[in-house]
């Protein structure tokens, strides 16, 4: 029999959700978990979670995963702005999964005309409908936006073919999703979670649609983009030579010893690579102490499964001394952490080789 599967990594007991916050310790260490396999579909190319559950990933007020705060990451956004205006015009957009409708409010804001749809929304601009966007709903749109929805879908040529049914079998797609070469070329083990079923690389999308318009990297290289004819959506075919080669060192990361001089662990970033760092860490013997996040609504929260408590930048820097380690969980706001703090601690970004 034909090898249909290819397994590339497997973790046990991840938190459901990274980006869930609880309100007490102890309903952080009971939190729902679920496992992480890793495999390449050998007849299509995708590489998704095989252990994923569905039926444990309900989204609910308590999933913050808000990251507008930063200025770099509001940079990204005028960036992503830029390539929907050349690649699909600025009439008849519909954002599909806006969730609290940060970018949908940036375009509106920058004379954009977009609707948008999302059950879990909770703001109150009518330009948004709380629930999914399907046959029926009324809305065409010149061009439909899905950023970081994808990752989340089972099944996800499948929900892009119901996209383009709903929208007539017309118009163009934007599509942003974390870069999965990115990801083993850096070896970000803490990038890998339950939450994630699918895990994308830019030639997968160069084969799910017969059109593309436009791709790239975006985000330091974190995420890739295609703009694409939603109706060439097809079913991707795997050439002979496309198996993936998973880094075999993808894990050495976690042991590394924390420097002796450390005495507090501190992190930066309360957010999905925070939680997986930390836990991940943890297990390995190597504990975090103080986890640091500048969005208020985590602050005061504490995080899935290690019951760590995330607090604001004032809460625990005045009780570091200067030159104290930092562990930056993401690079991109290195410049703007080292900003917020006077430049006075040592930094270390985790995401870099």
């Amino acid at each position: 029999m034909t090898e249909r599967y290819l397994q590339l990594y497997q973790q046990k007991n991840l938190p459901v959700f990274q980006n869930r916050m609880y309100d007490t310790r102890e309903e952080a260490l009971a939190c729902p978990r679920g496992d992480v396999t890793l495999v390449q579909d050998l007849q299509s190319g995708l590489i998704f979670n095989q252990s994923f559950r569905p039926d444990l990933v309900v989204y609910d007020s308590a999933y913050q995963n808000e990251q507008g705060l930063s200025a770099h990451f509001k940079a990204h956004l005028g960036n992503v702005m830029e390539i929907i205006d050349r690649g699909m015009g600025r009439q008849d957009l519909v954002e599909v999964g806006c969730g609290k409708g940060l970018f949908l409010e940036l375009l509106l804001d920058n004379g954009f005309e977009i609707t948008g749809f999302d059950p879990t929304y909770e703001g109150s601009n009518p330009r948004v409908r709380r629930h999914f966007f399907e046959k029926g709903v009324g809305v065409e749109g010149r061009g439909i936006i899905l950023r970081h929805v994808l990752e989340h879908i089972p099944d996800p040529v499948a929900f892009l073919q119901n996209l383009s049914e709903a929208n007539h079998d017309k118009g163009h797609v934007y599509i942003e999703v974390p870069c999965f070469d990115w990801i083993c070329k850096h070896k970000t083990w803490f990038d890998i979670f339950h939450e994630h079923v699918n895990y994308f690389r830019l030639e997968d999308f160069h084969r799910m649609f017969g059109s593309v318009v436009e791709s790239g990297r975006v985000f330091g290289g974190q995420y890739i983009y295609v703009v694409a004819e939603l109706s060439s959506i097809r079913q991707p075919r795997l050439e002979t030579a496309g198996r993936f080669v998973f880094p075999s060192n993808f894990t050495s990361g976690i042991y590394n010893k924390t420097p002796q001089k450390i005495v507090k662990v501190v992190i930066w970033g309360g957010a999905s690579k925070g939680v997986i760092f930390s836990l991940l860490r943890s297990r390995a013997g190597f504990p975090v102490d103080a986890v640091i996040d500048i969005n208020p609504a985590k602050q005061g929260k504490f995080l899935p499964v290690t019951g760590l408590k995330v607090e604001s930048p004032e809460a625990v820097l005045p009780t570091m001394e200067p030159g104290t380690p930092i562990f930056v969980m993401n690079s991109n706001y290195l410049e703007e952490i080292k900003s917020l703090t006077n430049n006075q601690f040592t930094y270390i970004p985790i995401d870099h080789e």
